[in-house]
């Protein structure tokens, strides 16, 4: 059996890479094919077939820059002599060719012509189905030349996929008024308005071509449905629950106000020895928030709340709001900052911390279930993918509105002594390594003898 990967990216460490991880670690033998590699910003796959192309001369840095670029290349990239591609996608990889004689579907669905774009219409054409075998009952129909032609150049394309590409849809308007590139702002914005329908066209024809549909949340199924028109089966993404349910370390001081990775590693490390976890949880005191520091990660709204409402809060990560932030802590001695730590750190730091703030709207958060798997409860934002790890009173609590005034709300509502460690642990289970790894090797059993059935 002939296995590739593909992905948007490799260039710095996220959920996705995480989860193309996991894939690798499945199948090494399996080429990994994206658009552009940094080994210096991920070290994760040194032992991996890494593959790119032309958009490799690019410097990892004008990622943003490049997403048509990105949607030319991936729509050129033809992986049909394999016979299963697992992509891993919350952007243009999706755009692969594993079909090679199957041209381009040319058709939207109802849903798209809301969003600024009339599509052709063809009378009796229908969105192709989920299912596994729906693929081939639409190949059935071809002549006997095109089915010979198929069953030699064609992969079944299992896509994992996070989001419909959030730019070009959801989150279109809020991209609008802030792309992100400061004086190229208004540039990027006449660009981008004059691009967006023939790249909203060109994501929902992508779309279309894919054989499977599988991805991490509830959230994300209905945001599939709503803006391709596909059913997607719902594999939520793996988490290292070992590492973050191990006692790892004694309680230490709570440090300074900012920390270089080395001192919150040397600091955390203080103590290598493992503590009892019934005194661990006594020891439990403030909040603490984890992640790439960008504005829609909304770190920002966990720091004013947490100083509105007199609590000390964590703030481990890096990122360009980073600056912005330490000017928000305005040297408050209740705010902590601590650049990016190994796993084992994080895991200690969650392990001592009462509460994990999840203030982003999200499809998922693996950093959030990470938590969990410490036995720390998670307040979470109400929206996105929170609702499929976030159980009310039993392992944390929802905050209805992405607000100051609510997230205090929630945190003056919070009682950790009305928590069990052991029953937040517990409901992280579901969303192990191994319960993700037997799903995707269930679908990927169930592609092939789809494939080899129509063979």
């Amino acid at each position: 059996m002939k296995i590739a990967l593909a992905c948007d990216w490799l260039t710095t460490p996220g959920g996705a890479e995480k989860v193309l991880l996991k894939l690798h670690q499945m199948y090494p033998d399996a080429p990994i094919y994206t658009s552009q590699y940094d080994k210096k910003g991920i070290n994760w796959f040194d032992d991996a077939d890494v593959r790119t192309g032309w958009l490799q001369i690019f410097p990892s840095n004008l990622r943003k820059f490049l997403g048509p670029l990105r949607q030319l290349y991936f729509s050129h990239l033809d992986l049909s002599a394999y016979d299963v591609v697992i992509s891993v996608t919350g952007a243009e990889a999706k755009s692969i060719r594993t079909h090679a004689k199957s041209p381009a579907r040319s058709f939207f669905s109802r849903r798209s012509r809301k969003h600024g774009f009339e599509p052709p219409k063809k009378p009796g054409v229908k969105s192709k189905s989920c299912t596994l075998s729906s693929h081939y009952s639409t190949h059935s129909q071809k002549s006997q030349e095109e089915k010979s032609q198929s069953s030699q150049s064609s992969a079944f394309h299992l896509c994992y996929c996070h989001v419909p590409t959030q730019y070009y849809w959801q989150f279109y308007d809020q991209y609008m008024t802030n792309p992100g590139f400061g004086i190229l702002n208004p540039l990027v914005k006449l660009c981008f308005w004059l691009l967006v329908k023939p790249l909203r066209q060109l994501d929902f024809q992508a779309a279309s071509q894919v054989d499977q549909f599988v991805t991490i949340s509830h959230y994300a199924k209905d945001l599939i449905q709503e803006y391709y028109q596909r059913s997607a089966v719902v594999v939520a993404p793996p988490v290292d629950l070992q590492t973050f349910s191990k006692v790892q370390f004694r309680a230490s001081s709570s440090g300074s106000q900012l920390k270089t990775q080395q001192e919150s590693q040397h600091e955390a490390q203080q103590d290598l020895h493992a503590s009892d976890p019934k005194k661990q949880q006594g020891k439990r005191q403030g909040f603490i928030i984890s992640c790439r520091q960008v504005t829609w990660k909304r770190v920002d709204l966990a720091i004013l709340a947490c100083l509105e409402a007199g609590v000390p809060l964590r703030v481990v990560g890096d990122g360009p709001e980073h600056q912005r932030l330490q000017q928000l802590a305005a040297g408050s001695h209740l705010i902590t900052f601590y650049k990016w730590v190994d796993s084992q750190t994080l895991a200690h730091l969650l392990q001592t911390s009462a509460a994990y703030i999840f203030p982003s709207l999200e499809p998922f958060g693996i950093a959030a279930v990470e938590a969990l798997a410490a036995g720390c409860p998670v307040l979470a934002y109400a929206g996105g993918g929170s609702r499929d790890f976030v159980v009310p009173h039993q392992n944390g609590l929802l905050f209805s509105e992405q607000s100051v005034a609510s997230l205090v709300a929630a945190i003056q509502e919070f009682d950790p002594a009305k928590f069990s460690t052991s029953v937040i642990q517990r409901s992280a289970k579901n969303f192990s390594e191994s319960v993700f790894e037997a799903k995707i090797q269930d679908l990927v059993s169930q592609a092939m003898q789809e494939t080899f059935s129509c063979s």
